[in-house]
């Protein structure tokens, strides 16, 4: 159903795209010429998409990464074109433009490159933001309890997506950036690997992986797309030097409780309370869980921390608006009673390899124990 819907949601605005482009910007002597290299730019991705066993693999290769620019390319042509849409009825009530202009081959001309150059642009600048690790710094105070720690440093990320073909720079990019935070512990809130893959990611990335550098070690948890095509039996964490959580909960040099839930999309998983049960209140208690779902109800338990990601904060604007009134917390930090939840835009990405909203970040929380 997803991919139905999707389909529709690019068929629908490049319908409209297609007609009021021809008839405010083509003159009728190249309408059919305008037809014909629209409908086969368009074509592309329905053909990555539902044709793949009818082209040439090499030819599907170029073509699927042509797709994934053009995805994002038509969406804020749309909306560009929306902005354009709106100039004209402005232009309509207060007569700014006269008519003559308008209508002219040089005002055609110049509308329809600036709204392709704008929807360039914003496309470039999502795969810059895409491609640029940043790191969001967050303090927060916790009761300590029996603990004897003052401060922690926490690295935090979740939705990195690996697959065979990741490029390994982008990886040790990552690694050399956690380790210049110096963080007591590192921690991977899923998503990390596409499940399809978990067995064919290079001993380059996993050796990369291994080389993160934290006091307390680096520990997981799985989230929906380790379960893609795979069982979501974690040996890729295992490889790459991750310790993975699975509904449990274990102690951290007698210094804080940490848990991990497995994800939603596992039947069996537990309740977050159940998996707390048998803790003592004498340290505290960070979360890890892939989606941030029932947080109302996370903050009834012992957690005074959790960690999610999932959302992408939409990854593509305007997604972002719809995903944030999916969740309470759809990016960020939030404060629910006496728990601390962080939300990450993610690592990486899903689908398109263009980020216009939130940021590639790596989330760094320094948690001061009182």
């Amino acid at each position: 159903m997803f991919h139905i819907y999707l389909m529709l949601a690019y068929t629908i605005p490049n319908i409209y795209v297609f007609f009021r482009i021809m008839f405010l910007f083509i003159g009728r002597r190249y309408r059919l010429l305008y037809a014909v290299i629209y409908l086969i730019l368009a074509s592309v991705y329905p053909v990555t998409r539902y044709l793949s066993h009818l082209v040439p693999e090499s030819l599907m290769q170029v073509l699927a990464a042509v797709a994934n620019y053009l995805l994002p390319f038509y969406l804020y042509l749309f909306l560009a074109l929306l902005l354009f849409e709106l100039f004209l009825l402005l232009n309509r009530m207060f007569r700014f433009i006269p008519r003559e202009v308008r209508k002219g081959f040089r005002f055609r001309f110049y509308g329809l490159v600036s709204i392709v150059m704008l929807s360039v642009a914003v496309v470039v600048g999502g795969v810059i933001n895409l491609n640029t690790i940043r790191a969001s710094h967050y303090t927060i105070s916790v009761p300590r309890k029996d603990s004897p720690l003052d401060n922690l440093r926490v690295a935090f990320v979740a939705d990195f997506h690996i697959i065979e073909n990741t490029n390994p720079g982008y990886v040790e990019q990552f690694v050399r950036k956690v380790n210049a935070l110096n963080p007591d512990i590192m921690l991977y809130g899923g998503d990390i690997v596409e499940g399809r893959d978990d067995n064919r990611i290079s001993e380059e990335i996993l050796s990369a992986l291994r080389n993160v550098q934290a006091r307390y070690g680096t520990y997981g948890v799985l989230g929906n797309h380790e379960s893609y095509g795979s069982s979501g039996n974690g040996t890729f964490y295992e490889k790459a030097g991750i310790t993975l959580l699975r509904d449990t909960v274990i102690s951290i040099h007698n210094a804080f409780y940490l848990a991990g839930r497995d994800d939603e999309r596992f039947r069996d998983r537990k309740p977050a309370d159940e998996i707390l049960q048998d803790t003592v209140d004498d340290m505290p208690v960070i979360m890890l869980d892939h989606r941030p779902t029932r947080l109302q109800e996370v903050s009834l338990t012992a957690t005074d921390v959790q960690f999610s990601g999932h959302t992408h904060f939409g990854q593509l604007f305007p997604i972002n608006f719809y995903i944030s009134s999916l969740y309470e917390l759809s990016w960020g930090y939030k404060k629910i009673r006496d728990t601390h939840f962080f939300v990450t835009s993610g690592l990486r990405l899903w689908g398109p390899p263009v980020k216009t909203v939130g940021k590639s970040e790596i989330m760094v929380v320094d948690v001061h124990f009182f």
